[in-house]
């Protein structure tokens, strides 16, 4: 493989020239700019990109972070492949690289995103799994990095962002199984503190106000997001003296190892109890009956989110006139045989 210096000696022309011509500057005559990319392409010359990032200051390359944890490994197999593909999408309209920053379950979040930030790795970062309180937002406001939250908080202030709807999912799902004559409705969210169980929650309840059906917190269970929380959440349901009829839930892990947990203690989902998951993914997609739940693009969701952040960053703000706003991500309703009966009177 040629350097730029081989380059300028085989075409006898200057380092210069030959910089300009890679770099597409317009002051290059376009029969020189065609001979240097032809001969760069014949010697199989590739770009210091350390020593242009130097000089330039950039990195040409956008950081996502994603937490690694019994919820992360359970789901990310189809969720946040398909966000990336849709990410990229967009950066590779720019000549832009996405880079995955997978921080260890053992490290706290904010201390892993300063040692990226801290050696200047990416020009801006996409985070995700936001939680109601999240000091990653504080430091990446601070530190003066564009970024995007894939997720709302309360920190932050001005913050960008994109989620998914969640509160039209607890809504919505509220409003048909109250359809079906149920009022003693459950929901499963998230036992920390990330903030999707928040919101989820928080739709729910105003939900039920609207339906004048009394707030019930033992109707309401947190649970660990991991592939087998399920059959715990199944068991907790059991041993209720009087159990909900229905149950949603505000993640997509739980609904094969809760229809295993549920059979096991003698409840037939879609029949003795009515179930909503969240999303249709790989895992819930063949579960008999089938699972009542919602669904969106994820690629779609990436380019999204990619398009708003490259809104906020000058260099590329023009060509996304409009995008840089915070969304609501709408998600599509997919009815199935799990809650498909109605109560008796």
């Amino acid at each position: 493989m040629k350097g730029i210096k081989q380059l300028a000696r085989h075409l006898d022309i200057s380092i210069g020239t030959v910089s300009r011509a890679l770099n597409g500057k317009p002051d290059v005559n376009p029969e020189t700019r065609k001979r240097v990319l032809a001969a760069a392409e014949a010697f199989g010359y590739a770009p210091n990109q350390s020593g242009r990032s130097l000089r330039q200051g950039t990195t040409n390359a956008i950081g996502f972070m994603i937490e690694l944890s019994a919820d992360t490994n359970a789901s990310s197999d189809d969720f946040f492949m398909g966000v990336f593909d849709g990410v990229q999408t967009v950066l590779s309209r720019h000549k832009l690289d996405l880079v995955v920053f997978p921080c260890p379950a053992d490290q706290r979040p904010v201390e892993y995103l300063q040692r990226i930030v801290g050696r200047r790795l990416v020009d801006a970062m996409i985070i995700s799994a936001t939680l109601r309180n999240d000091a990653r937002i504080e430091f990446l406001k601070k530190a003066g990095i564009p970024f995007i939250a894939l997720g709302r908080s309360n920190s932050g202030g001005d913050l960008r962002w994109i989620d998914l709807d969640f509160e039209g999912v607890a809504s919505g799902s509220v409003d048909r199984l109250v359809e079906h004559g149920h009022k003693r409705i459950a929901i499963a969210i998230p036992a920390d503190d990330i903030n999707l169980g928040h919101v989820f929650h928080d739709g729910y309840r105003a939900a039920l106000e609207r339906h004048d059906i009394a707030y019930d917190p033992a109707l309401v269970y947190r649970q660990e997001r991991i592939v087998e929380g399920g059959h715990g959440l199944a068991a907790r349901i059991a041993a209720t003296d009087n159990p909900p009829t229905a149950i949603m839930l505000s993640t997509e892990v739980l609904a094969p190892s809760l229809y295993r947990g549920l059979e096991g203690h003698g409840m037939v989902p879609g029949k003795d109890i009515a179930v909503i998951g969240f999303r249709d993914n790989p895992r819930a997609r063949y579960l008999t009956p089938s699972l009542t739940c919602h669904s969106f693009s994820l690629s779609a969701l990436g380019e999204a989110v990619a398009e708003t952040l490259l809104a906020d960053m000058p260099a590329y703000a023009k060509n996304y006139p409009g995008k840089a706003t915070n969304k609501i991500w709408p998600l599509t309703f997919l009815p199935g045989e799990s809650d498909d009966f109605v109560l008796p009177h």
